[in-house]
Protein backbone atom coordinates (compact mmCIF):
# COMPACT_ATOMS: atom_id res chain seq x y z
CA UNK A 1 0.00 0.00 0.00
CA UNK A 2 1.56 3.60 -1.00
CA UNK A 3 1.82 6.64 1.36
CA UNK A 4 -1.00 7.93 -0.43
CA UNK A 5 -3.45 4.82 -0.01
CA UNK A 6 -2.77 5.32 3.71
CA UNK A 7 -4.53 8.56 3.20
CA UNK A 8 -7.54 7.54 1.91
CA UNK A 9 -8.31 4.21 3.21
CA UNK A 10 -9.45 2.95 6.94
CA UNK A 11 -7.78 0.73 9.20
CA UNK A 12 -9.19 -2.94 9.62
CA UNK A 13 -12.41 -3.07 11.66
CA UNK A 14 -12.72 1.11 11.30
CA UNK A 15 -13.41 3.56 8.23
CA UNK A 16 -12.33 7.38 7.73
CA UNK A 17 -14.09 10.45 6.41
CA UNK A 18 -11.86 11.98 3.73
CA UNK A 19 -12.82 15.77 2.49
CA UNK A 20 -11.54 16.34 -0.86
CA UNK A 21 -10.97 20.00 -2.72
CA UNK A 22 -12.44 19.51 -6.20
CA UNK A 23 -11.84 22.01 -9.11
CA UNK A 24 -13.44 24.92 -9.39
CA UNK A 25 -13.39 25.24 -12.76
CA UNK A 26 -9.87 22.87 -14.31
CA UNK A 27 -10.18 19.49 -13.76
CA UNK A 28 -6.08 19.71 -14.52
CA UNK A 29 -6.60 21.00 -10.90
CA UNK A 30 -7.02 18.12 -9.81
CA UNK A 31 -4.83 16.56 -7.44
CA UNK A 32 -3.67 12.81 -7.94
CA UNK A 33 -4.96 12.31 -4.36
CA UNK A 34 -8.41 13.17 -5.25
CA UNK A 35 -8.03 10.88 -8.38
CA UNK A 36 -7.54 8.31 -6.57
CA UNK A 37 -9.74 8.48 -3.97
CA UNK A 38 -12.65 8.86 -6.44
CA UNK A 39 -11.62 5.49 -7.60
CA UNK A 40 -11.16 3.91 -4.53
CA UNK A 41 -13.25 5.31 -1.72
CA UNK A 42 -16.14 3.14 -0.79
CA UNK A 43 -18.87 5.84 -0.73
CA UNK A 44 -18.42 9.25 -2.75
CA UNK A 45 -20.91 11.67 -0.89
CA UNK A 46 -21.62 14.10 -3.37
CA UNK A 47 -22.54 17.71 -3.44
CA UNK A 48 -24.54 16.66 -6.75
CA UNK A 49 -23.99 13.62 -8.27
CA UNK A 50 -24.41 14.60 -11.64
CA UNK A 51 -21.32 16.98 -11.54
CA UNK A 52 -19.24 14.30 -9.41
CA UNK A 53 -19.72 11.53 -12.49
CA UNK A 54 -18.80 14.23 -14.97
CA UNK A 55 -15.74 14.96 -12.72
CA UNK A 56 -14.44 11.21 -12.48
CA UNK A 57 -14.98 11.26 -16.58
CA UNK A 58 -12.53 14.41 -17.08
CA UNK A 59 -10.30 12.96 -14.83
CA UNK A 60 -10.27 9.24 -16.88
CA UNK A 61 -11.54 7.98 -13.25
CA UNK A 62 -14.10 5.61 -12.53
CA UNK A 63 -16.46 6.00 -9.42
CA UNK A 64 -16.31 1.97 -8.29
CA UNK A 65 -18.20 2.55 -4.78
CA UNK A 66 -21.24 3.60 -3.98
CA UNK A 67 -22.33 7.39 -5.46
CA UNK A 68 -24.47 9.35 -2.75
CA UNK A 69 -26.20 12.75 -2.68
CA UNK A 70 -25.22 14.63 0.45
CA UNK A 71 -26.65 18.20 -0.63
CA UNK A 72 -27.50 20.68 2.32
CA UNK A 73 -31.40 19.42 2.80
CA UNK A 74 -30.21 15.91 3.46
CA UNK A 75 -27.35 16.84 5.18
CA UNK A 76 -29.43 16.00 8.60
CA UNK A 77 -30.74 12.41 7.58
CA UNK A 78 -27.56 11.40 5.47
CA UNK A 79 -25.29 12.10 8.59
CA UNK A 80 -26.10 9.04 10.89
CA UNK A 81 -25.78 6.55 8.30
CA UNK A 82 -22.26 7.81 7.01
CA UNK A 83 -21.13 7.65 10.46
CA UNK A 84 -22.71 4.22 11.06
CA UNK A 85 -20.57 3.54 7.17
CA UNK A 86 -17.33 4.83 8.82
CA UNK A 87 -17.75 3.29 12.25
CA UNK A 88 -17.83 -0.19 10.17
CA UNK A 89 -14.88 0.18 8.40
CA UNK A 90 -16.40 2.30 4.96
CA UNK A 91 -14.10 4.95 3.34
CA UNK A 92 -16.29 8.00 2.63
CA UNK A 93 -15.05 10.17 0.18
CA UNK A 94 -17.03 13.44 0.78
CA UNK A 95 -16.73 16.01 -2.47
CA UNK A 96 -18.76 20.02 -2.90
CA UNK A 97 -19.30 21.08 -6.66
CA UNK A 98 -16.13 23.08 -6.38
CA UNK A 99 -13.86 23.78 -3.49
CA UNK A 100 -13.87 22.55 -0.16
CA UNK A 101 -16.41 20.74 1.62
CA UNK A 102 -17.71 22.47 4.37
CA UNK A 103 -16.57 25.87 3.36
CA UNK A 104 -19.15 27.48 2.80
CA UNK A 105 -20.74 24.61 1.51
CA UNK A 106 -22.08 20.98 2.68
CA UNK A 107 -19.56 19.05 5.04
CA UNK A 108 -19.27 20.69 8.30
CA UNK A 109 -23.02 18.69 10.07
CA UNK A 110 -20.89 15.44 9.10
CA UNK A 111 -17.07 17.11 10.40
CA UNK A 112 -18.89 17.82 13.54
CA UNK A 113 -20.10 14.61 13.80
CA UNK A 114 -17.25 12.66 13.50
CA UNK A 115 -14.91 14.60 15.88
CA UNK A 116 -17.80 13.65 18.16
CA UNK A 117 -17.48 10.26 17.88
CA UNK A 118 -13.94 9.90 17.36
CA UNK A 119 -13.59 8.53 14.34
CA UNK A 120 -10.59 9.16 11.79
CA UNK A 121 -11.13 12.30 9.37
CA UNK A 122 -8.54 14.04 6.57
CA UNK A 123 -8.63 16.06 4.00
CA UNK A 124 -7.18 15.76 0.67
CA UNK A 125 -6.57 19.80 0.08
CA UNK A 126 -7.67 21.52 -3.20
CA UNK A 127 -8.27 24.93 -4.33
CA UNK A 128 -10.06 27.30 -3.36
CA UNK A 129 -12.47 30.46 -4.20
CA UNK A 130 -11.24 32.07 -0.76
CA UNK A 131 -7.30 31.65 -0.84
CA UNK A 132 -7.76 32.18 -4.98
CA UNK A 133 -9.37 35.66 -4.36
CA UNK A 134 -7.15 36.68 -1.90
CA UNK A 135 -4.23 36.11 -3.87
CA UNK A 136 -5.48 37.76 -6.75
CA UNK A 137 -7.32 40.78 -5.01
CA UNK A 138 -3.87 42.53 -4.49
CA UNK A 139 -5.20 43.54 -0.76
CA UNK A 140 -3.03 42.70 2.28
CA UNK A 141 -3.51 38.81 3.04
CA UNK A 142 -1.13 38.39 6.35
CA UNK A 143 -4.77 38.46 8.17
CA UNK A 144 -7.92 38.37 6.42
CA UNK A 145 -11.13 36.97 7.91
CA UNK A 146 -13.71 35.18 5.60
CA UNK A 147 -17.68 35.93 6.06
CA UNK A 148 -19.26 33.34 3.89
CA UNK A 149 -22.22 34.43 2.15
CA UNK A 150 -23.14 38.18 2.87
CA UNK A 151 -26.87 38.44 4.47
CA UNK A 152 -29.35 38.30 2.01
CA UNK A 153 -32.26 40.50 3.93
CA UNK A 154 -31.01 44.54 3.78
CA UNK A 155 -31.13 45.25 7.20
CA UNK A 156 -29.21 41.79 8.21
CA UNK A 157 -26.97 43.02 5.58
CA UNK A 158 -26.25 46.84 6.98
CA UNK A 159 -25.65 45.93 10.62
CA UNK A 160 -23.10 42.84 9.09
CA UNK A 161 -21.05 45.71 7.17
CA UNK A 162 -21.40 47.91 10.12
CA UNK A 163 -19.58 45.42 11.63
CA UNK A 164 -16.85 46.13 9.14
CA UNK A 165 -16.26 49.27 9.51
CA UNK A 166 -13.47 49.21 12.10
CA UNK A 167 -12.56 45.83 10.86
CA UNK A 168 -8.81 46.48 10.39
CA UNK A 169 -8.12 42.51 8.28
CA UNK A 170 -8.80 41.97 4.53
CA UNK A 171 -12.35 40.72 4.40
CA UNK A 172 -13.73 37.57 1.55
CA UNK A 173 -16.93 36.64 1.43
CA UNK A 174 -19.17 34.77 -1.51
CA UNK A 175 -21.99 36.74 -2.91
CA UNK A 176 -24.93 35.95 -5.59
CA UNK A 177 -24.34 37.83 -8.75
CA UNK A 178 -28.01 39.02 -8.86
CA UNK A 179 -27.11 40.63 -5.14
CA UNK A 180 -24.04 41.99 -5.75
CA UNK A 181 -24.64 45.22 -7.05
CA UNK A 182 -27.36 46.32 -4.45
CA UNK A 183 -24.55 44.60 -1.47
CA UNK A 184 -21.46 46.81 -2.88
CA UNK A 185 -23.81 50.32 -3.11
CA UNK A 186 -24.68 49.20 0.86
CA UNK A 187 -20.77 48.63 1.49
CA UNK A 188 -20.27 51.86 -0.33
CA UNK A 189 -22.46 53.79 1.79
CA UNK A 190 -21.43 51.95 5.10
CA UNK A 191 -18.04 51.77 4.54
CA UNK A 192 -17.00 54.36 2.13
CA UNK A 193 -16.88 54.84 -1.47
CA UNK A 194 -13.39 54.86 -1.67
CA UNK A 195 -12.93 51.53 0.25
CA UNK A 196 -10.40 49.21 -1.99
CA UNK A 197 -12.32 46.30 -2.95
CA UNK A 198 -11.72 43.70 -5.44
CA UNK A 199 -14.81 41.30 -7.02
CA UNK A 200 -13.36 38.26 -8.54
CA UNK A 201 -15.57 36.35 -10.78
CA UNK A 202 -15.30 32.97 -12.53
CA UNK A 203 -12.38 32.13 -10.96
CA UNK A 204 -9.92 29.92 -12.91
CA UNK A 205 -12.73 29.16 -15.52
CA UNK A 206 -12.26 30.57 -19.43
CA UNK A 207 -13.88 33.73 -18.20
CA UNK A 208 -12.18 34.41 -15.30
CA UNK A 209 -12.31 38.22 -14.05
CA UNK A 210 -11.07 40.30 -11.17
CA UNK A 211 -12.16 43.89 -10.93
CA UNK A 212 -10.14 46.24 -8.73
CA UNK A 213 -11.46 49.65 -7.48
CA UNK A 214 -13.57 51.76 -4.83
CA UNK A 215 -16.63 50.02 -3.68
CA UNK A 216 -18.66 53.27 -5.22
CA UNK A 217 -17.13 52.78 -8.79
CA UNK A 218 -17.31 48.96 -8.38
CA UNK A 219 -21.14 48.99 -7.23
CA UNK A 220 -21.19 51.07 -10.80
CA UNK A 221 -19.67 48.36 -12.69
CA UNK A 222 -22.21 45.68 -11.21
CA UNK A 223 -25.58 47.77 -11.64
CA UNK A 224 -25.02 46.36 -15.16
CA UNK A 225 -25.63 43.10 -14.44
CA UNK A 226 -22.93 40.72 -13.52
CA UNK A 227 -22.97 36.58 -13.77
CA UNK A 228 -20.75 33.82 -12.68
CA UNK A 229 -19.71 32.58 -9.39
CA UNK A 230 -18.56 35.72 -7.49
CA UNK A 231 -16.10 36.17 -4.80
CA UNK A 232 -15.54 40.10 -3.34
CA UNK A 233 -12.39 40.96 -1.04
CA UNK A 234 -12.56 44.06 0.75
CA UNK A 235 -9.85 46.34 2.03
CA UNK A 236 -9.22 46.30 5.94
CA UNK A 237 -10.47 49.67 7.90
CA UNK A 238 -8.10 52.44 7.82
CA UNK A 239 -6.60 53.57 11.10
CA UNK A 240 -8.94 55.76 12.91
CA UNK A 241 -8.28 58.92 13.42
CA UNK A 242 -8.78 59.56 16.89
CA UNK A 243 -8.39 63.30 17.05
CA UNK A 244 -11.43 63.89 14.63
CA UNK A 245 -14.07 65.61 16.40
CA UNK A 246 -17.92 64.92 16.49
CA UNK A 247 -18.39 68.25 15.57
CA UNK A 248 -16.09 68.50 12.09
CA UNK A 249 -17.59 64.95 11.53
CA UNK A 250 -21.50 65.94 11.90
CA UNK A 251 -20.39 69.37 9.68
CA UNK A 252 -19.13 66.74 6.93
CA UNK A 253 -22.23 64.69 7.06
CA UNK A 254 -24.63 67.84 7.01
CA UNK A 255 -22.84 68.84 3.89
CA UNK A 256 -23.63 65.90 2.06
CA UNK A 257 -26.90 66.24 2.99
CA UNK A 258 -27.21 69.65 1.71
CA UNK A 259 -25.50 68.10 -1.60
CA UNK A 260 -28.63 65.32 -1.79
CA UNK A 261 -26.86 62.62 0.06
CA UNK A 262 -29.95 60.75 1.92
CA UNK A 263 -29.01 61.48 5.70
CA UNK A 264 -28.33 58.52 6.88
CA UNK A 265 -25.99 57.80 4.10
CA UNK A 266 -23.88 60.97 4.76
CA UNK A 267 -23.74 60.15 8.31
CA UNK A 268 -22.35 57.05 7.43
CA UNK A 269 -20.01 58.08 4.78
CA UNK A 270 -18.37 61.16 7.42
CA UNK A 271 -18.43 58.36 10.11
CA UNK A 272 -16.04 56.29 7.93
CA UNK A 273 -12.14 56.02 9.27
CA UNK A 274 -13.43 57.90 12.77
CA UNK A 275 -14.18 56.06 16.19
CA UNK A 276 -17.64 57.64 15.75
CA UNK A 277 -20.68 55.13 14.47
CA UNK A 278 -23.05 56.14 11.77
CA UNK A 279 -26.15 56.17 14.41
CA UNK A 280 -23.55 58.46 16.39
CA UNK A 281 -23.31 61.10 13.81
CA UNK A 282 -26.77 60.54 12.29
CA UNK A 283 -28.28 61.70 15.90
CA UNK A 284 -25.83 64.33 16.61
CA UNK A 285 -27.10 65.74 13.16
CA UNK A 286 -30.74 65.71 14.47
CA UNK A 287 -29.82 67.13 17.65
CA UNK A 288 -28.40 69.93 15.70
CA UNK A 289 -30.61 70.85 12.94
CA UNK A 290 -33.49 70.49 16.32
CA UNK A 291 -31.06 73.48 18.28
CA UNK A 292 -30.96 75.72 15.06
CA UNK A 293 -34.95 75.78 14.72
Amino acid sequence: MTSTDTAVSGEQGVGRLVLAGTPMGQPGDASPRLREALASADIVAAEDTRRARSLASSLDVEITGQLLSYYDQVEAARTPGLIEAIHSGSTVLLVTDAGMPSVSDPGYRLVVACAEADLPMTCLPGPSAVTTALALSAMPSERFCFDGFAPRKPGQRQDWLAELRTQPRTVVFFESPHRLAQTLADAAVVLGPDRRAAVCRELTKTYEEVRRGGLAELAEWAANGVRGEITVVIAGAPAVDDTVELTDVVARAQELAESGVRLKDASAQAAAGTPFSRRDVYQAVLEARSDNR
